[in-house]
């Protein structure tokens, strides 16, 4: 056999081999790209989610037929009372829930306008409160006690009492340029309660904030109100979110008691098909009514907190 030289004096009959080395080992098959890396659960791990697949499937199912017998239960102890019979004519008459719903939904139409509106004086309101309430200095001493008494007032006066007094109490003055309508006087009275509230859980967001925060936030050349509005509140707000949005969830609700004024809405509504037919299933299509308005910002609320505490677990900002 004649063995030729190539320039570099590797011998030519080495080169027929050269296309088989790359597959020494694998028995001549060729895998696709990262297939070396490509990760494969071991049978240890697959059966561990095989039986967290199964426990959770069993709990579902315990879960199901639980509330089945739970509900089956409740239904059978209502239905199979004395007063029944009469309780679902009056509390549950089909006829009249057509009736009042939709003046129930025109109604409501005033009580999502009032939410909107309060809720947007409420954050502001109770965001100057609480500033005002954290301002340090001797100076600002009075402003610090009249905020403390506004909120130590408003918090304790019931809400039903204030807006008797307000939406009552303002139009008995007989003031000049001073508005008698009982939307706008039922607004005030729940933006000055639920202000009181809001202003004290924006505060303890304000307090939460580490004071190396602010002195870190002066040392780098901002002054107090700089540092209050960059450093700060942007912290506490966003901590201070699940709570904020229970406060709202409940000023959705109360925006209902404005009724007691004479504002015509979704209570108010309900109320008047009650007194001209003697039977109050209007008020269970009222209450059934919030009831739906309220459980997506509930859920909501629910999300953001527990999102918030994952977060938090995690070593993440909040």
């Amino acid at each position: 056999m004649t063995i030729i030289k190539d320039e570099s004096g590797r011998d030519g009959a080495d080169d027929e081999n050269d296309g088989n080395d790359g597959n020494d080992g694998n028995d001549g098959a060729v895998g696709p790209p990262g297939a070396a890396d490509r990760y494969v659960p071991s049978p240890r791990r697959l059966e561990r989610e095989r039986y967290r697949r199964a426990r959770a499937r069993r709990a579902t199912a315990i879960a199901a037929l639980s509330t089945l017998i739970t509900g089956a239960a409740l239904y059978l102890l209502v239905v199979s009372a004395p007063g029944w019979p009469r309780t679902k004519e009056t509390f549950f008459n089909p006829e009249y829930a057509r009736e009042a719903f939709p003046k129930v939904l025109e109604g409501l139409w005033l009580n999502l306008r009032l939410l909107l509106v309060c809720g947007a004086a409420v954050l502001v309101l109770g965001m100057l409160i609480a500033v005002a309430r954290t301002l340090r200095g001797p100076v600002f001493f009075p402003l610090r006690v009249l905020a403390a008494a506004y909120t130590d007032f408003f918090r304790g006066l019931p809400l039903i009492i204030n807006l008797m007094i307000v939406v009552l109490g303002v139009p008995a003055l007989r003031l000049q340029g001073v508005t008698v309508d009982p939307v706008l006087l039922g607004g005030t009275a729940l933006t000055l309660t639920y202000s009181a509230y809001v202003a004290e859980v924006f505060r303890a967001g304000i307090e939460s904030v580490h004071p190396s925060q602010r002195a870190a936030a002066r040392s780098l050349g901002l002054t107090n109100r700089q540092a209050l509005r960059f450093v700060v509140l942007p912290q506490a707000v966003r901590r201070q979110v699940p709570p904020l949005l229970n406060d709202l969830v409940s000023l959705q609700k109360d925006t209902g008691l404005v009724s007691i004024g004479g504002a015509v809405d979704a209570v108010r509504a309900a109320d008047i098909v009650v007194g001209r037919s003697l039977n109050y299933t209007p008020y269970i299509v009222a209450g059934l009514v919030f009831v739906a308005l309220t459980i997506p910002m509930t859920r909501f609320t629910d999300w953001v907190t527990a999102r918030t505490d994952r977060r938090r677990a995690q070593g993440g900002t909040t």
